[in-house]
């Protein structure tokens, strides 16, 4: 898998990449991750990419041609199965979204800054828009790394055991048990008897249960779903 990230702070996103999972993907070559500073492709020497609101009103926007340049050339160079772009005024993203984006080849995340992007290139470009979440970051390059994250822990060779992200929430619109590991007592909380039992089928049961209570107290939506 190929990533192609269009960002005014490429400063901003790189951290996330160097460090734990997405490092290891990277480093195992199981998926690239390239860094486009939008204001290579700006207007003049001084670096333009944004300019004021038609119509008035406070905050900037980043102008279609730096984007239109920087999307051009990257499509000359290869196909793209998407090209997101990160607005909190978009669908939610969810586990379902990240398994459907974890099977695509190549693909553009467009993040976006100030007050947003000309309303021409969600027009022309994007082919899907994603939101972390009902609030406003100060650009979308956060969010891309989140994106990223979700979206590449999925990919085949990159967790040690790939049935563990078979068994996160959400996978089966369920949040997920209450897990356990040593010691088997501490101040006087006990591991239920039933994980050390060695009765798999058993255990797999009370899993199911306590993923499913804990759904309904905590997200009961997710079982409207």
């Amino acid at each position: 898998m190929r990533i192609d990230i269009i960002t005014v702070s490429p400063e901003l996103i790189k951290s996330p990449f160097e460090y734990s999972i997405i490092k290891r993907a990277i480093d195992k070559e199981l998926v690239e991750v390239h860094f486009h500073d939008l204001r290579t492709y700006a207007l003049n020497s001084y670096g333009k990419i944004d300019d004021y609101q038609f119509g008035g009103g406070a905050g900037m926007v980043l102008m279609i041609e730096p984007i239109d340049n920087c999307i051009s050339k990257l499509k000359a160079e290869r196909d793209y199965d998407e090209i997101i772009y990160m607005t909190p005024d978009a669908p939610t993203l969810n586990q379902q979204t990240a398994n459907t984006l974890s099977l695509n080849e190549n693909m553009i995340i467009l993040c976006g800054h100030y007050k947003g992007v000309d309303q021409r290139v969600r027009d022309l470009f994007i082919t899907k828009e994603i939101s972390i979440g009902d609030f406003v970051l100060s650009g979308g390059e956060l969010g891309a790394a989140v994106l990223c994250d979700t979206i590449i822990r999925l990919i085949p060779g990159v967790l040690g055991d790939e049935t563990s992200a078979l068994t996160d929430s959400f996978q089966d619109n369920l949040l997920s048990p209450p897990v356990y590991t040593r010691p088997s007592e501490y101040k006087e909380l006990k591991v239920p008897e039933v994980l050390l039992s060695g009765n798999f089928p058993k255990i797999e049961e009370w899993r199911s249960d306590k993923a499913y209570e804990h759904t309904k107290k905590i997200r009961p939506d997710l079982l409207e779903d």
